[in-house]
């Protein structure tokens, strides 16, 4: 691949930066697109189990310019903000290249919003046309969609999946000379899609990327993972996410592999059917999808030997969910990748050779063309090698901004283009990364600084935990007290005090959790991340600190 890493450089600064000789791409996506379509046009393109649907390269670029002709028709302009609000399906496919080749602004709508999500949503970003299904599981998008569509001024147009409108709009007469037209008007540093971040106070913000940030996020994680035309990836992850989209479809059409969709959303055994039944060689998913494949229970009975590697992301993955993937499913070459919507969204990546100890224990070093650095979050100096600060990263893959927030943008990137993670983190001498815990995560108990990460991968070692997050709540005394919540393996039994036993003389004392709560699984975002404000107010509820959670810290 050709791969070198800036780190090689004899420094003792946490900074590094990855050297490539592979290029960026300058191409917008619908160019790299049609050149993969001109390459390979009978070889196979998307799978959609679900739907039963099967369609070479060919049959998916003549099913794009059909609804690019009818988005044209339909009066979208460049820049037009237009919404998809849908599970993983082939349509949703078809409008994130379509949008994409008539330069709309593709706006994503998490599946799992409720009305007052989906109207601020609408509203923030102007979409003037909203393609939706008409449900998914129990919520009647078409009811939800009416609730707000007066409050949404700009929303001229609603077009419901599966419904006349949609085969009309999907069957547009694709006149060449009208795209011809439409693309020469277009930059790879347009702004293409707007993704929201899921905020733990207040609205989401719109994270606005170009179709460079996240063609070259897809392709040089594709370069990284050495996909081929051969390759077919299952991806079990959202489209409405970078995961889904950028990750996984354009990584794929970057490099002509072929898109598998098991379902609209995770299941399990339909990601393991999937993965079995179309050979495929790389799956992914976030740490806790995994575990629910591995523990499946007919996990055995699938035949997962086509594949050979993957992505994990999303959170931290515990040492054991990755050392199992990697022996029991055949993902030799599994990478673990880090970032954020806002990056496009990965900013260090581990690579296929890396030894097994790297992929478990770090979040790799900085993908091809990106810098990272870790910073002292007070007084923003780089640190050294080894000590903990702020993750930051600058390069292609910095958005364009937060969509109609100047103020949050500046908040979040600096005036040198260094994107602000608000993770916390340690670099090594040869420039891989490990995150120790998210800045506003970190527990000060007592004085002591305390990373919940170090303490959930001791927790895992214990024989009955499945898995284990662990947050900080208010008290009295320490100023916080550490609170485990534990989800037990199937037929398992254990202690809040045989959990402590277990953790006395291998921890220090005040990393023992004094309180710990037995779950059946955690409040978490619909790509994975958990959602521990959630669960510091759960547990202040469960566990009677509200009392405590008024006393007033320094």
């Amino acid at each position: 691949m050709g791969q070198r890493n800036g780190a090689d450089h004899e420094t003792t600064a946490s900074y590094a930066h990855g050297m490539s000789d592979v290029g960026l791409l300058g191409d917008t996506i619908g160019a790299n697109l049609d050149r993969t379509v001109r390459r390979w046009p009978q070889r196979p393109a998307l799978v959609s189990r679900h739907q039963d649907l099967r369609w070479t390269w060919a049959d998916l670029a003549g099913r794009i310019d059909r609804l690019a002709a009818g988005l044209l028709d339909a009066g979208i302009e460049k820049g037009d903000r237009v919404g998809i609000w849908a599970p993983n399906c082939a349509e949703w496919v078809l409008v994130q290249y379509a949008t994409a080749k008539i330069g709309a602004i593709l706006v994503n709508v998490n599946p799992a919003y409720r009305t007052h999500e989906l109207g601020y949503v609408l509203r923030q970003s102007g979409v003037k046309l909203l393609i939706s299904a008409l449900e998914f599981k129990t919520s009647d998008y078409r009811s939800m969609v009416g609730e707000v569509r007066r409050e949404c001024p700009a929303l001229e147009r609603v077009v419901f999946l599966d419904t006349s409108e949609w085969d009309l709009l999907a069957a547009g007469d694709p006149e060449p000379e009208a795209l011809d037209r439409r693309a020469a008007t277009l930059s790879c540093d347009d702004p293409i899609n707007i993704q929201y971040t899921s905020g733990t106070t207040g609205f989401p913000k719109g994270a606005t990327l170009s179709h460079h940030n996240i063609l070259n996020n897809g392709f040089l994680v594709g370069e990284l993972l050495g996909y081929t035309e051969e390759d077919r990836v299952c991806i079990p992850v959202p489209f409405y996410h970078c995961f889904g989209m950028v990750m996984g479809n354009l990584a794929c059409t970057s490099h002509g592999a072929c898109m598998v969709i098991p379902a609209p959303s995770f299941e399990p055994e339909a990601t393991l059917k999937a993965v079995s039944a179309e050979r495929c060689t790389s799956l992914y998913g976030v740490p806790t999808m995994f575990i629910a494949e591995l523990e499946h229970p007919h996990f055995a009975e699938f035949d997962l030997s086509s594949l050979r590697t993957g992505i994990m992301a999303g959170s931290p993955c515990p040492i054991e969910v990755m050392t199992r993937v990697v022996s029991e499913m055949h993902m030799e070459e599994v990478s673990i990748c880090y970032g954020m919507t806002e990056t496009s969204p990965v900013s260090t990546q581990t690579r296929c050779d890396d030894p097994l100890e790297r992929r478990v224990a770090t979040v790799g070093r900085p993908g091809p063309h990106i810098e990272i650095k870790v910073v002292d979050p007070v007084n923003g100096l780089t640190v050294a090698r080894g000590e903990s600060g702020e993750l930051c990263t600058r390069g292609y893959s910095v958005m364009l901004g937060y969509w109609g927030d100047p103020e949050r943008t500046a908040e979040a990137v600096d005036r040198a283009g260094w994107m602000h993670t608000g993770d916390l983190a340690t670099m090594d001498d040869a420039g891989y990364c490990k995150i120790v815990g998210r800045i506003k995560d970190m527990v000060i108990r007592g004085g002591e600084n305390v990373y919940p990460r170090e303490i959930e991968e001791f927790l895992y070692g214990h024989p009955c935990v499945a898995d284990v997050q662990v947050i900080g709540v208010p008290d009295e005394r320490y100023g916080e007290e550490l609170c485990a919540w534990v989800r037990l393996r199937d037929g398992a039994a254990a202690t809040d005090d045989e959990l402590r036993e277990f953790c006395r003389g291998k921890l220090a004392h005040f990393k023992i959790p004094r309180y710990v709560l037995f779950v059946d699984d955690f409040p978490m975002t619909v790509t994975g991340k958990i959602q521990k404000f959630k669960m510091r107010e759960d547990s202040i509820e469960r566990l009677g600190l509200q009392q405590a959670a008024l006393t007033e810290t320094a």
